[in-house]
């Protein structure tokens, strides 16, 4: 009697839960259909609108365009700092030759020399010594009837003399122009034959002479010259004056 009356009571439990659920389902309406079963309110007014999302990952890149057109030339740059200097380069082939060059004036040249030397004995002293040997005087600007020479270039001139002193001492001296420029002393040795010699440079103007000759007494005149002695003087221009040009 009692199991029945659980029985029962389960049986009456379950059918009420069932029709409570047929009960609910039916009450719920469709909220995608019109509201056909109950009433509705009115429609709400739009939301505003959301915030941006966040940015997405980069994209893969696309495929490389086509080349576009050239643009404009720009304005020409500033100047750029020098350079340091390059490797010298090969040497280059020898040019070809110029033109032949007009036909220059020819320089004159200016001569003037001469060479003597003493045939005897020399004169008296304090007189020009004539040199009467001529080795060479083609210019004939050396006189052998007075001893003297004559500038007919004016210049520099070198003159010389070498004497073989014989028998007594010689004093000689160089003479420009009536004046003594050079002075040559040689003492004679008993039995001996001696040499005695001396040289400038002189600048001469036209119609300046130049001489040799002995000076003092007698007994400083011992200048020689025989068939195996010579006593010579001689003189020639170096350059003459830049007027003559």
């Amino acid at each position: 009697m009692r199991g029945a009356t659980c029985f029962l009571l389960c049986s009456l439990l379950l059918v009420t839960l069932h029709g409570t659920e047929t009960a609910a389902q039916e009450v719920q309406p469709d909220p995608k259909a019109p509201c056909a079963n109950w009433m509705g309110g009115a429609p709400g007014y739009p939301g505003h609108n959301g915030l941006p999302g966040r940015d997405g990952k980069d994209g893969k890149d696309g495929l490389k365009g086509e080349k576009g057109e050239q643009g404009e030339q720009g304005r020409k740059g500033d100047s750029g700092e020098i350079g340091s200097r390059g490797i010298e380069g090969p040497r280059g082939f020898p040019g070809n030759p110029g033109m032949k060059g007009e036909k220059g004036e020819g320089a004159y040249v200016y001569r003037s020399a001469f060479s003597v030397g003493l045939a005897g004995r020399a004169p008296h002293p304090n007189v020009p010594i004539r040199f009467s040997k001529i080795f060479y005087n083609e210019q004939n600007h050396y006189d052998a009837t007075t001893g003297k020479f004559h500038c007919s270039i004016p210049g520099m001139y070198y003159f010389a003399y070498h004497l073989t002193v014989y028998l007594s001492d010689v004093k000689v001296s160089l003479y420009k122009k009536d004046k003594a420029v050079l002075f040559t002393y040689d003492q004679f040795q008993k039995n001996n034959v001696d040499q005695a010699s001396g040289s400038v440079l002189l600048h001469l103007s036209a119609g300046e002479e130049v001489w040799l000759q002995v000076y003092g007494e007698g007994e400083n005149n011992g200048v020689y010259a025989d068939n195996i002695n010579d006593s010579t003087f001689m003189g020639f221009l170096l350059y003459p004056d830049l007027d003559l040009h």
